[in-house]
């Protein structure tokens, strides 16, 4: 008998923020994310120490994913950031390092948490107020009817993530193909609640990027048909494939618990039983005029061979995560549950079916007569290049959907981040006495926060710059430079830079530039930043704005209610 322990009290933790463990653990975080940061992040790699998987990658939901935290206050972090992963796909990093920012920059003020909260919830208003309106010098809008802006928002995503390891051709051909995908998934007969179809990412690794490519429809891999012979598929009347897709088991193993208790008499085999059961399925789908039939299970080899002589394709193993998709496509929705009965209408139907293959891997070829569906062949080097890839891939995707429903975007490069800075200055340097009095505080606490806020802000943009750039910003739009590491001293920094972050502004316009250096801050502009002329051919790089947007408030509600933390209570037992 094991001894018995008395329970242990509860650790009680006071003002968490103020241990220099806390402390430490929040900087280190800050600084692994911040290294990650953007197209020359550098690159993690994350293993437990036992064996096992290891994962290289700069992406936030992989590094958050893979990091074991013991620090409460870090648990919280984290777990609000992947919640807006798991929602907006994008901005991750950028909502990790800038809610670490505001933490670092508001607990080092004197002034009371109850005061920074309310002057930040302030703050952030301003922000989407100004993101929201059309005078906001760093919004874009999105032209569906041009490909330009959209071409741009997608080599933003494929080019921040260097595990990918794409040289411009690959980045090309991938910003195509994930243009063509997405305007496959897009309803050509919009009704009043249209919905979105799905791109469906099919792995072949250890190919040339160049060999990826996009088909409408769905592939399914079929390992077991040879590629030398015609496939032959048994047709309807009316010229169409009709399709069964069943989502239980057919393996004749008698292990379906959901359909309930199994009598068996004296005598009788069940594996026999079984085995007749299915084959009267196979005879009733023969003569239901069904060319393929579709399991998401294990299918008896003697049912998948009376189905081959009867002229039947007969797919086994297709996996939980194909089945929606291949109900989409077939028309087959819900799958067919039960082997005991085949009700009526219960087929779905195809308009051709055809043998596909990618480097050593057989697939059939699902196509429908009009469908939303389509499928993404995704060739990489190596297997942890793929595996970035397809994350990347997926958020693009991601990114084109939400970009639908607003089209708006976000000036990226550091750009959108030292304007709303710039912004919030120029807002905080005139404030109305009767703002302070609503908000309980004084000009000084609210400048203090602002300065915080704004520096919170810059220090996303500074985490760009991994091999000592200098960072600048520019005093009219108040945008990003970098000077390049190793720069000859000159007596103007236009010599020296050519083009903003984003690619909007050039230095050949009458323009003048401050360092952005730490906590110095940037001067305050003499107005408001105005707004350039955004033409499409001179973007670089693009946000998804509702991603940018929800990472912004993620950030500042998340630091918030960090810094409003008096205690932290640990079960000990």
């Amino acid at each position: 008998m094991s001894r018995l322990e008395a329970k242990k009290p509860p650790l009680f933790i006071s003002e968490p923020l103020t241990r220099d463990a806390v402390s430490q653990s929040l900087s280190l975080l800050s600084g692994i994310l911040k290294s990650s940061y953007g197209p020359a992040g550098r690159l993690k790699q994350l293993h437990n120490g036992v064996g096992g998987c290891v994962c290289t990658t700069s992406q936030s939901a992989a590094l958050l994913g893979h990091l074991s935290l013991s620090q409460p206050v870090l648990r919280v972090l984290t777990a609000s950031v992947r919640n807006h992963v798991s929602r907006f796909s994008d901005c991750g990093l950028f909502t990790a390092i800038l809610c670490c920012g505001f933490i670092e920059n508001f607990r080092s003020l004197n002034v009371a948490p109850f005061a920074v909260i309310k002057i930040s919830k302030h703050l952030l208003s301003l922000c989407m107020d100004h993101l929201k309106s059309e005078a906001c010098g760093c919004r874009v809008s999105v032209d569906f009817s041009s490909v330009e802006t959209l071409v741009c928002l997608v080599r933003s995503v494929l080019t921040s993530k260097p595990a990918c390891m794409l040289n411009k051709t690959e980045v090309d051909h991938l910003t195509s193909l994930v243009l063509k995908a997405f305007i496959f998934t897009v309803p050509r007969h919009v009704e009043t609640n249209a919905v979105l179809g799905k791109c469906v990412v099919i792995p072949v690794k250890g190919g040339r990027v160049a060999d990826s490519t996009v088909l409408p429809g769905l592939l399914v891999e079929a390992p077991e048909i040879q590629l030398g012979k015609p496939l032959t598929v048994k047709r309807t009347g009316s010229n169409v494939i009709k399709v069964a897709l069943f989502s239980v088991s057919m393996s004749g193993d008698g292990s379906n618990p959901e359909e309930g208790t199994i009598v068996v008499h004296h005598g009788v085999s069940l594996e026999v039983s079984e085995l007749n059961q299915l084959l009267n399925v196979g005879k009733q789908l023969v003569k239901d005029e069904v060319g393929l039939v579709v399991c998401q299970k294990v299918m008896h080899p003697s049912l998948k061979q009376f189905l081959k002589e009867q002229g039947v394709v007969a797919v086994d193993r297709a996996g939980l995560s194909l089945m929606e998709p291949l109900g989409r496509v077939t028309g087959n929705r819900p799958p067919i549950a039960s082997i005991h009965s085949l009700p009526p209408g219960c087929y779905g139907s195809l308009k051709d079916l055809c043998l596909e293959s990618f480097a050593s891997k057989r697939f059939l070829h699902l196509i429908p007569e009009d469908t939303v569906i389509c499928s993404l062949i995704l060739c990489n080097r190596s297997e942890t290049a793929w595996d970035e890839l397809k994350r990347v891939c997926e958020t693009a995707e991601h990114v084109l959907q939400l970009t639908v429903k607003e089209p708006l975007a976000l000036l990226g490069g550091g750009c959108t981040e030292t304007h709303l800075a710039s912004y919030i200055r120029h807002k905080s340097s005139s404030l109305p006495a009767s703002t302070l009095r609503d908000l309980g505080c004084s000009q000084t606490q609210y400048r203090w926060v602002a300065e915080g806020f704004c520096c919170s802000l810059e220090s996303v943009a500074r985490s760009l710059s991994h091999d000592g750039e200098e960072v600048l910003t520019d005093v009219v739009y108040g945008h990003c430079w970098f000077i390049p590491p190793g720069s000859p001293w000159v007596s103007r920094w236009s010599d020296l830079v050519s083009r903003c972050g984003c690619g909007v502004s050039g230095s050949t316009e009458d323009l003048s530039w401050s360092c952005l250096q730490g906590q110095s801050g940037s001067p305050v502009l003499q107005g408001c930043p105005r707004e350039p002329s955004v033409k499409a051919a001179d973007l670089q790089v693009l946000d998804c704005f509702a991603a940018k947007c929800s990472g912004l408030q993620v950030a500042l509600e998340t630091a918030n209610l960090i810094l409003d933390l008096s205690y932290i209570i640990e079960d000990q037992n």
